[in-house]
């Protein structure tokens, strides 16, 4: 287990995702170096690098970029759909943290304890904290134990759990947030969807942090160009948040 606060000591911290949007190899490229030095200067507390736009190699590309580049923040990534990989690439590039979109609950009863098994050959050999979706968006529920359950389960085989909306950028429920954390207890709790400057002072007078990628966006939706003011309105209100702590 690693602990939350040694990756992120910040209270409250504001983790902003790099979803490898453009329209080619330069693109791309130039686009993510953009949005690295915004998300720097703008104050967040870590970046996220994701094959939600750009495929596997731009990921790789982006993750060897950000490890040569001295990042003051810590850096992570979420390979979509292969958890394996995800490890692999948080070993390759030093990665501080990765996220797992679901942790438990979204295989057949049969094989969690294969799942099980996976963890705990991956784990042990990556220094990465693991973040870990419980009913994350877009993933099954197949599971026929709680949430509450299945919250256990994840403080096992996860770092920190991912609480989201039911789609990208879509918000979390405010019920669902305080039901994880009365499961949860002190366990680290990460809001991944749909946190914006309206509602991240009563979600985050209940959970510890925040993955942004949506709200950054000039648009306010993932298919927009990350935007320095939209950067500067929601860290404004995390700075009088943190304050009044």
């Amino acid at each position: 287990m690693i602990d939350f606060a040694d990756i992120f000591p910040t209270p409250k911290s504001v983790i902003g995702v790099i979803h490898l949007k453009g329209s080619g190899d330069q693109d791309i490229k130039d686009r993510a170096r953009r949005e690295i030095d915004l998300y720097v200067s703008g104050g967040l507390n870590g970046i996220i690098f994701e094959d939600y736009f750009g495929s596997y190699p731009y990921l790789e590309w982006a993750l060897d970029y950000a490890s040569h580049s001295a990042l003051p923040v810590p850096y992570g990534v979420n390979c979509l759909n292969f958890d394996s990989l995800c490890f692999r690439l948080a070993r390759e590039y030093a990665c501080d943290f990765l996220q797992l979109d679901s942790v438990v609950g979204h295989v057949k009863p049969r094989d969690e304890a294969s799942l099980d098994a996976f963890f705990s050959v991956e784990r042990p050999s990556c220094k990465a904290l693991v973040m870990g979706g419980v009913r994350f968006k877009y993933q099954p529920v197949l599971s026929e134990h709680t949430v509450e359950e299945d919250l256990l389960t994840a403080r096992r085989r996860c770092d920190a759990v991912c609480v989201t909306g039911d789609g990208t950028g879509m918000q979390a429920p405010l019920e669902k947030i305080r039901s994880f954390r009365n499961a949860l207890g002190d366990f680290p709790l990460v809001i991944c969807s749909g946190l914006n400057d309206e509602n991240c002072a009563e979600q985050l007078q209940i959970a510890d942090a925040a993955v942004v990628g949506s709200f950054f966006k000039d648009t306010g939706k993932d298919t927009g160009d990350v935007s320095a003011e939209r950067i500067r309105i929601l860290m404004e209100k995390i700075a009088r948040l943190r304050e009044g702590l």
